[in-house]
């Protein structure tokens, strides 16, 4: 931004629109459209999460929406009021950083994945798929949400470079998480695949489930939903403060909202408590490794377990 506009603080003869980061005001039925789909999304997560207790998947779909919900607000904020810096700093910090709420949730299913379906055809130790890639994740939002603060906050051009820089690496590093969790998941699908028919039968009962099959249609959705959204942000950022792609709303809308919006609705419609119960609270692995038993004290039962 040119430093004659340096002192804009709303629409004027002198305070151009075009003169803006964005170069627009952003449209007002979108960005309606958009906080009102995530709403009501993150209202529907929070009710799937409470009937079949998949607590973690719905704390992170349920941080997404929210996220989202306020970056709309601050978009909305900024299509009364284009060089509106509240505006601007909710929806760079919270649209930037919600993605990686949904990312978060994906890799929790991994791990329930591989231990329903037989770990024995993991490279990696169930347990080491959420501590790894959530891992990952946190430092990619840790990243983005520092970058974004800075870059909402920056006084100078090249203070907001570094917060774009900032953001631009934690995209990038997201981008890498998400290709390598999908080598690692494809390569387990794969063994799989190759050794349907020495699975056990509650493995080959899952198989052969159509609901679960829709719940791994789901995820595949949302994976490359985020994905193509990233790859849009990268292209985005890597440009600087004002470029061509940055001003272009209706990649925006297409590429950012649109991307992100199919991603939720794949997994809240084939949420893995309806398609997946394996991973919920009330079906889990106990340690005689049987699927969807759980483990009973001594005093309840010799066989220290039961169906549920």
């Amino acid at each position: 931004m040119a430093d004659r506009y340096d002192d804009c603080t709303a629409v004027t003869e002198l305070c151009v629109v075009e003169a803006t980061t964005y170069g627009y005001r952003p449209d007002l039925g979108a960005n309606i459209f958009f906080l009102v789909i995530f709403g009501v999304l993150g209202g529907i997560q929070l009710l799937q999460g409470f009937r079949w207790r998949t607590w973690t998947f719905v704390i992170a779909m349920a941080l997404g929406c929210l996220t989202e919900v306020v970056g709309y607000i601050g978009r909305m904020l900024m299509n009364d009021n284009p060089w509106s810096s509240v505006g601007f700093n909710m929806q760079i910090c919270c649209i930037i950083i919600a993605p990686a709420f949904y990312s978060a949730a994906i890799y929790l299913t991994l791990k329930h994945i591989v231990l329903t379906l037989g770990s024995q055809y993991s490279l990696l130790k169930p347990q080491w798929y959420t501590w790894i890639f959530i891992a990952c994740d946190l430092l990619s939002l840790i990243l983005q949400g520092a970058g974004g603060g800075i870059a909402a906050s920056a006084s100078s051009t090249s203070t907001q470079d570094i917060g774009s820089n900032l953001m631009l690496t934690g995209i990038v590093w997201q981008v890498v998480t998400l290709l390598v969790f999908a080598i690692l998941a494809g390569d387990f699908i794969l063994r799989v695949y190759r050794n349907r028919s020495n699975l056990t039968h509650s493995a080959s009962e899952v198989l052969r489930n159509t609901k679960f099959m829709l719940f791994l249609g789901g995820l595949l959705l949302a994976y490359l939903g985020i994905e193509i959204r990233c790859t849009y942000r990268i292209a985005e950022l890597a440009g600087g403060w004002g470029n061509d792609i940055m001003q272009n709303e209706v990649e925006f809308i297409i590429l950012e909202g649109v991307m992100i919006v199919i991603a939720v609705m794949a997994v809240t419609a084939f949420h893995p408590g309806f398609c997946f119960p394996q991973m919920s609270q009330a079906k889990r692995v106990g340690s005689n490794g049987i699927v969807g038993e759980k483990d009973v004290s001594d005093r309840d039962s010799p066989d220290a377990a039961v169906r549920v």
